[in-house]
């Protein structure tokens, strides 16, 4: 998909962890707070760093394995995700930082009439709190979570649905993501996609992956689009 800068857009979709925010610390500290409650030694957090980008349960049997490729008994996956999943409530949001150029970049869209959704993976649970906790709520129109559908990236789905949303087609709706799964649903929905170099592609660089631009912060890509 051939595109001339700056991209026409009518709305811009934006990826959560490893875009707008490093949630790396509190998904590692939850990790190993289970690891410790399963009587597993702990892991250290640029090996977690690696495991992320499949969602959840993805992340839970690779932390039980300490592998990105494991098989892992089914019980102790259940269990491990349940024990995961409440000690994660409990430090969501306390380690998370906002990746340099983000607000910037949400206010020079927000500046220029651009309506915005956040659509991500992680469970609305996680994810209203999260945005409210670091002051980034105010400016999405829409959040698309993990559970709002039954289909999650890299389906395009949860694209295609923000673009009802929005009331608009897909081709005018912008994605900017981190990783594989936000590439392929963007292009399975129709829609442009830029990348961010810095957030989670399971140690992949996002170079070789089929964008329209690799943009180096929110707010590079700010200055690349226009409201149509």
């Amino acid at each position: 998909m051939g595109v001339s800068f700056p991209l026409s857009v009518k709305a811009v979709t934006i990826d959560l962890d490893g875009t707008l925010l490093d949630t790396i610390p509190d998904l590692a500290a939850g990790a190993n707070m289970m690891l410790a409650e399963l009587d597993r030694p702990a892991l250290d957090e640029a090996l977690i760093r690696t495991f992320v980008g499949k969602g959840i349960a993805n992340l839970v049997q690779r932390t039980l394995t300490g592998t990105l490729e494991g098989a892992i008994d089914p019980e102790l996956h259940a269990r491990g995700l349940a024990v995961f999943e409440r000690c994660y409530e409990s430090v969501n949001g306390r380690h998370t930082t906002i990746y340099p150029g983000v607000k910037e970049g949400l206010e020079r869209l927000a500046g220029a009439g651009i309506p915005l959704a956040c659509v991500t993976n992680k469970s609305t649970r996680y994810t209203l709190p999260l945005l409210d906790m670091v002051g980034l709520a105010r400016y999405f129109e829409h959040v698309v979570a993990g559970d709002t559908l039954t289909r999650k990236k890299p389906d395009p789905a949860p694209l295609l649905h923000a673009a009802g949303l929005f009331g608009i087609a897909p081709g005018d709706m912008l994605m900017i993501g981190d990783s594989l799964n936000d590439t392929v649903a963007a292009r399975a929905a129709g829609c442009p996609v830029f990348c961010v170099p810095y957030g989670y592609n399971e140690g992949h660089d996002v170079r070789s992956l089929d964008t329209d631009a690799v943009v180096e912060s929110l707010d590079e890509a700010a200055g690349l689009v226009r409201k149509a």
